[in-house]
């Protein structure tokens, strides 16, 4: 395949993934957000492939098990130690993009402590559209123009359903 054939799929699968991180956004249950991370998380590990990107792919098949312990309500101290250390090794070992390509890493060790620590819907919100932004600057550089616009777009659908929770309090 070509390059360029590979960044149109990678593009369009990346858009599916992006829709079910704006569910994810937008969704007040901690439950469902999980569930919808897990699977923006999985679709992106295989958009990942075709831009060549294989810490994105490393690190968002973690970023995907562990939301399912999170999901499941598992996530355990133990357990938050291995995601962040086997996040940091296979991350730096398979990273192929420099400092580009630690972005990644940079971004599952972020949410992995916001899953561990943040336990009410609000904190976990603005966990969220921290790692959208790390995300959106990874994405710009390997030039997933799709995720861009939907982590984007995602960030700001974050930022109004977190107003807006916050005005309903």
């Amino acid at each position: 395949m070509s390059l360029a054939w590979n960044v149109l799929v990678g593009n369009g699968i990346s858009f599916i993934a992006g829709i079910f991180l704006i569910i994810s956004y937008c969704v007040n249950d901690v439950k469902k957000a999980y569930k919808y991370q897990f699977l923006n998380a999985f679709i992106l590990a295989i958009s990942s492939v075709f831009f060549f990107s294989w810490t994105g792919v490393v690190t968002m098949l973690i970023a995907a098990s562990r939301n399912i312990f999170v999901y499941y309500d598992k996530l355990t101290k133990y357990l938050t130690v291995f995601f962040l250390l086997i996040t940091v090794v296979l991350g730096i070992y398979v990273n192929n993009l420099g400092l580009v390509g630690l972005l990644p890493v940079l971004a599952i060790i972020e949410i992995t402590l916001c899953n561990y620590y943040l336990k009410e819907i609000k904190s976990i919100k603005i966990g969220f559209i921290v790692n959208s932004t790390i995300y959106i600057l990874y994405f710009l550089a390997i030039f997933d123009i799709s995720s861009v616009a939907m982590e984007s777009l995602t960030a700001l659908i974050g930022l109004v359903s977190l107003i807006q929770l916050i005005r309903n309090e």
